[in-house]
This record gives structure tokens, C-alpha cells and sequence, in this order.
């Protein structure tokens, strides 16, 4: 790996998010050599739905210390829905697994089911978890969709760096074993959002990343886990402050591009 010149291009990808609207962290790793590029990477962000990534993980610990299987049934009635993002809300009342909420969490990052896992696994151990992971900037203090908690200024909060070290996690296995961490990563590759950091990958290499979307007004968030030929990378991004949406995402995407063309390129 030529060190200068990734340094180089990494350092250029901090220069371009100095140039627009909002505010932008943003963290880098190559996990097979270690080398690792950060900006802003530990300043606390809304997190909005990459809170779910961190959640999926408690969940998933949850049914391994036994407190729960991923085959349990679930009612979720009218007033467990809530809406924004998923589709849960648009059915009948009826139940699901645990594991069919945790996949309706990730993949269409449905608030709801996010909503019903928060209440089994307990806010104060999904922070207990956050902890145990390393996370020092990452905070679940409210579920998804509470408005009232929100226009208080009450909101979920997270980390370019932490987010990273929950696929470091997963890539190690070294806070869920290693079934349920390929497990979480498999689904996480189906996640249907892939027009963010993802955009300008090639499209048959999309479905070697694992990613977790993140998005409400101002915000605009990705973080991914890139396991392709060339090697085990993650990379993050995250926004606040910025003009809409289009503005946001047009930026991580354009972040995507130049970390994949120095993965491409000196990796």
C-alpha cells in the first residue's frame, strides 16, 4: 500500500467536506493493515437510523445470553406503530419473530420494529451494551420517531469512530460470536439503501457491503463495512446541518466515490 499517497487522497476527502454546507465527520479503516483516517471522527453526531446498527447488536446479544430466542413471537397492535421509515405500520395488528423485526429494522430500517426491540431488550441495556462495545460518544436516549422527545432536542447520538468499531466488531466477532456476526453482516448486506457511500461502487461489489443508512431533516448518514478482493474496509460518514436531503447525499455520495477510487487504486 503506498501510504503517502492514500494519506494524501484521504486528506483530500476532509478538504471537500470543509468546502460544504453542514457539519461532517468522517472515519476510514483498512483492517488488514490497520491504517486508519479520521475527521471531526469523534465528534458526537445525530445519529438517526445508524442507531439501529448498535441496537442490532444488543438485540442479537440479548438472545445470546439466553434472555430471549430469535424464534419468540411479538404482537405488534396499533399503538406500537409508529411511522416514518419500514412498512410494519401499513399491516394488520399480528405477530412477528424477534428475528423478523430485527431484519425489518435493518433492511428497511423500520422504525417500528425498532420501536418493539428497544421495549424487550431495555434502553438502559441497550446503553449498557453501547458500553461494553468501546462506543464513548454513542447514546440511545430516545426511541425512533418520538416527536415529542425530538422537539426537545432530545436525540440519538453517535460517533464516525464508534460506528466504525461496531463492524470492527463484527469483522473480529469480539462482542457477538461468530455465527451472529456473520449472521448481523449477511443481513446487513441486504440493507435496500445503497445510494449514499455506495453509489458509484460498482454494482456487483454492492452486495459485498454491509451498511446502515441514517436520515431526518439536516442529517444525512452511511456507514458501510467494504469486504471485497482487496481487502476488509469500513467507512463512515456523518452530517448535520446541512440544506435537505439531495444536498446530503449528493455529498456521501461524492465521499464514496473518492474512498473507493483510493481502495481501488492503492490498496
Amino acid at each position: 500500500m503506498r501510504i503517502k499517497k492514500v494519506v494524501c487522497l484521504m486528506k483530500e476527502i476532509k478538504r471537500y467536506l470543509e468546502t460544504r454546507i453542514g457539519t461532517y465527520s468522517f472515519f476510514f479503516e483498512d483492517f488488514e493493515s490497520g491504517y486508519s483516517f479520521g475527521y471531526n471522527e469523534n465528534v458526537q453526531m445525530i445519529s438517526a437510523g445508524c442507531m439501529k446498527l448498535p441496537i442490532a447488536m444488543s438485540v442479537i446479544r440479548y438472545v445470546e445470553r439466553g434472555k430471549a430466542s430469535f424464534l419468540d413471537k411479538i404482537e405488534i397492535c396499533e399503538e406500537d406503530k409508529v411511522y416514518g421509515t419500514g412498512i410494519l405500520h401499513e399491516f394488520s395488528d399480528r405477530k412477528y419473530t424477534i428475528f423478523e423485526l430485527l431484519v425489518a429494522m435493518l433492511i428497511q430500517s423500520d422504525n417500528t420494529a425498532a420501536n418493539k426491540l428497544i421495549d424487550i431488550v431495555g434502553m438502559d441495556s441497550i446503553n449498557e451494551d453501547i458500553n461494553a462495545m468501546g462506543l464513548k460518544n454513542t447514546k440511545l436516549n430516545r426511541k425512533t420517531s418520538d416527536e415529542r422527545a425530538a422537539s426537545s432536542g432530545i436525540e440519538n447520538i453517535t460517533s464516525a469512530l464508534d460506528l466504525s468499531k461496531v463492524w470492527k466488531h463484527l469483522h473480529n466477532a469480539t462482542f457477538l460470536d461468530e455465527k451472529n456476526s456473520v449472521m448481523l453482516m449477511d443481513i446487513l448486506q441486504r440493507q435496500q439503501m445503497k445510494n449514499k457511500l455506495a453509489l458509484y461502487i460498482p454494482d456487483d461489489l454492492k452486495f459485498e457491503i454491509s451498511s446502515k443508512t441514517g436520515d431526518k431533516s439536516g442529517v444525512e448518514n452511511d456507514t458501510a463495512l467494504i469486504h471485497v478482493q482487496k481487502g476488509k474496509f469500513s467507512f463512515t460518514v456523518l452530517s448535520m446541518g446541512i440544506p435537505n436531503s439531495v444536498y446530503g447525499t449528493v455529498t456521501l455520495a461524492k465521499c464514496g466515490k473518492m474512498m473507493w477510487d483510493n481502495v481501488v487504486n492503492n490498496f
